[in-house]
């Protein structure tokens, strides 16, 4: 069991934080399988809110998968209270926005849809259902009169302990 880090980082315009909707965000990610070394070519979605039941013990997973090459069963889980929030102070530098149980594979890419909540600064309005699917988002923020905005948006995956 390997656990992996999603970390962001982005340049932020007049918000403050900027967050998933957990548990109920749906994870994109491209995945490696660790026994044969081969890479899905398509993203498969998990949701910490959903578990499936594992076919070999009594438990439960956030996504359970197949090997299509060595026919290997893998699984992925959020680890619980791991989501974190990239706020303005975080600003170009990655954070740890979620943590991954990764039992027999890697991850590979990451595929932000929408579903993330932006804050504005000085208590302005809060954007929910932001798609960050361009790498970037833009609004108007009618309260404090100003345009605010997500860019440059990146990630990476770190494995921690």
């Amino acid at each position: 069991m390997v656990k992996i880090a999603l970390q962001i980082k982005a340049s932020l315009e007049c918000i403050e934080k900027l967050y998933t909707n957990h548990p109920y965000y749906q994870w994109f990610l491209k995945l490696k399988c660790c026994s044969c070394g081969e890479e899905s070519d398509k993203f498969h979605d998990l949701t910490e809110a959903e578990k499936v039941p594992q076919k070999h013990n009594r438990s439960e997973t956030n996504l359970l998968i197949k090997c299509k090459l060595c026919s290997r069963e893998n699984s992925i889980d959020v680890i619980e209270g791991s989501n974190g929030i990239l706020t303005s102070e975080d600003e170009n530098k990655f954070k740890t926005i979620v943590i991954f149980d990764c039992r027999g594979v890697e991850l590979v890419d990451f595929q932000p849809k929408s579903g993330w909540i932006a804050e504005a600064e000085d208590n302005g309005k809060k954007f929910e259902e932001v798609d960050l699917s361009e790498k970037e988002w833009a609004e108007y923020d009618e309260k404090n009169q100003n345009s605010v905005g997500v860019y440059e948006l990146e990630w990476n995956f770190v494995k921690v302990k």
